[in-house]
């Protein structure tokens, strides 16, 4: 029998993915969730013209591999040249995208424990070495991540801001001041996934072709096309050019180039949904408040609440909150750990929230 050879590194990683899937827990436990709370999805739904649009695409051609008309719309929208921005499959397929054009074996990458771990998948499944920064008052720590990188000759530095899962950030002049110390020949890998859901000056007044960034942005949150997995990363020429050397040319389907297109042009519908955003973040706040829990501040489309005690407790009540049907997340790492995440929903997820937390709680205590 004929075996896959695989590489040494392929053979030296753990058949894992970054995340369990909602449908994979739902599968387990034998019955849909009654709120999906977990995922950072926009539940409210993307723009009517976006779903018309991505209906209307003829499916049966491959997508535009320059995803042309969607960046020519993005450069109008952000003022920016076309030379500057890159359409993929999601922040996700960027990341691996640019892992895989920055990092070989044994090349330093510094990231914060317990940030977004799909970037440490991509690290890993190129053979980089990670290192890792603690979070600062549960923010990701810009002067600590630099140097850092200066100490390990780092290629790349991973900071999301807004950041998941903590929903904290820093305002552009903070990041802009911390980017005199990030050493020569270190790229920033700056993700804004939930920039549309923060405040005005988070986003660090920069021109996009700055050599020392590249931003990563999506349709996933705000606009609410995560099934259609459109993202764009925002960089230096040079660098974009470089994207076309690894990625997949017909990565991006028809519809979600559509979808995508009509999306950027529904203003309206945005300022709907950022809208809805802040009411779930002030509902979310009140219920754990209601229950005497910590909601963090944040700028992104969930709440993080910290349960007061340690991960194993916080454990406990995500466990009780999914066997209630209220499907939701936690940081990774310690102390982050000792809080739960909870994505923006609609009322009645919320509803279903309010009422599954208090008997979660209570079932936890018990248990520690």
């Amino acid at each position: 029998m004929t075996h896959a050879r695989l590489t040494p590194l392929a053979q030296s990683l753990p058949a894992s993915v970054p995340f369990v899937g909602p449908e994979t827990q739902e599968r387990a436990r034998g019955a849909a969730f009654v709120a999906r709370l977990g995922a950072n999805e926009n539940v409210f739904g993307a723009s009517p013209m976006a779903r018309a649009a991505m209906c209307e695409a003829d499916a049966w051609m491959y997508g535009d591999p320059e995803s042309h008309d969607l960046i020519a719309a993005l450069s109008v929208h952000l003022r920016t040249d076309p030379a500057h921005i890159m359409v993929g499959e999601g922040i996700d397929g960027l990341l691996g995208y640019l892992v895989r054009l920055c990092v070989g074996r044994g090349d330093a990458v510094v990231t914060s424990d317990g940030a977004y771990p799909t970037f440490n998948y991509h690290v890993a499944g190129f053979g980089g070495v990670l290192h890792k920064v603690p979070y600062k008052d549960d923010h990701e720590d810009p002067m600590a991540l630099f140097t850092k990188a200066a100490e390990v000759d780092a290629k790349l530095v991973y900071l999301a801001n807004p950041d998941n899962p903590m929903g904290s950030w820093h305002d552009g002049d903070t990041l802009i001041r911390a980017l005199g110390a990030l050493p020569d020949g270190c790229l920033l890998v700056l993700d804004e996934a939930y920039i549309d859901c923060a405040p005005p000056g988070t986003a660090p007044d920069l021109p996009f072709d700055d050599p020392r960034l590249v931003r990563m942005r999506t349709f996933s949150k705000a606009y609410g096309l995560a099934g259609a997995r459109v993202g764009y990363a925002l960089g230096h020429p040079d660098l974009i050019t470089a994207f076309h050397k690894v990625r997949n040319h017909f990565g991006m389907n028809r519809a979600a180039q559509a979808g995508a297109l009509a999306a950027l042009h529904d203003d309206a519908h945005l300022a709907h949904v950022l809208d809805q955003i802040d009411t779930a973040r002030r509902r979310i706040s009140e219920i754990a408040l209601d229950n005497g829990l910590a909601p963090l501040p944040s700028a992104a489309n969930f709440v993080t609440v910290d349960c007061g005690r340690d991960g194993a407790f916080a454990k406990a009540v995500l466990d009780g909150l999914i066997a209630r049907g209220v499907f939701v997340r936690m940081p990774f790492a310690v102390p982050q750990n000792r809080c739960i995440r909870i994505s923006c929903g609609t009322p009645e997820n919320l509803d279903a929230f309010a009422a599954a937390l208090p008997d979660a709680l209570a079932e936890a205590a018990q248990q520690g």
